[in-house]
C-alpha cells in the first residue's frame, strides 16, 4: 500500500510540472494547440509502451464494449479539457494557484463523488470531517492564489 501512495505522491509532482512543460510546448510552437496534440501524443505512446512492456497490450471484445456506460467514454474529453487548461491558464496565473485550484476542485467534487456513488465509486458518505477537509481547501487555494 505503501508503494501506491508512493506512486499517487510522484502523479502529484507530475501534476504540478506539467502545465508548465506543456505551457512551454505551446510558447515554443506559437501554436499552443499544437502543443496539446503533441502532448496528448507523448502520452499515448508512453501508454502503448507501458501495455507492451506489461503484457496488457490488446483490445477488448464488443461484449465488452458493448458494457461501457456512456459516461466512461468522456476521460479523454476532460483529459483535452485539463490539458487545454494548462496551456492557456497555467502560465497567466502561477503554478501554486493552477495547481490548487484544480486539486481543491478535484476534492470538492470527488468528495460529492463519493457521497452519492457517481461515475462508478462505491458510497462514501460525505462526513463532517470530509466537508470541513474541502473548505479548508478551498480557503487554502484562495490565500495561496491571493498572495
Amino acid at each position: 500500500m505503501l508503494f501506491l501512495y508512493g506512486f499517487a505522491l510522484l502523479a502529484g509532482l507530475a501534476s504540478a510540472v506539467e502545465p508548465g512543460q506543456n505551457a512551454g510546448l505551446a510558447k515554443s510552437f506559437g501554436r499552443p494547440l499544437l502543443a496539446g496534440v503533441v502532448s496528448l501524443l507523448v502520452s499515448i505512446v508512453t501508454i502503448a509502451v507501458i501495455m507492451v512492456v506489461s503484457g496488457t497490450f490488446g483490445l477488448p471484445g464488443m461484449d465488452r464494449l458493448a458494457e461501457v456506460p456512456w459516461w466512461a467514454w468522456l476521460g479523454g474529453l476532460m483529459s483535452a479539457g485539463l490539458t487545454a487548461a494548462q496551456l492557456y491558464l497555467s502560465k497567466r496565473i502561477g503554478a501554486a494557484a493552477f495547481l490548487g485550484l484544480i486539486v481543491t476542485a478535484g476534492v470538492v467534487t470527488s468528495i460529492l463523488l463519493d457521497n452519492f456513488g457517481l461515475v462508478g465509486f462505491k458510497v462514501h458518505p460525505a462526513s463532517l470531517w470530509r466537508i470541513l477537509g474541502g473548505a479548508l481547501m478551498i480557503g487554502g487555494v484562495g490565500l495561496v492564489a491571493r498572495f
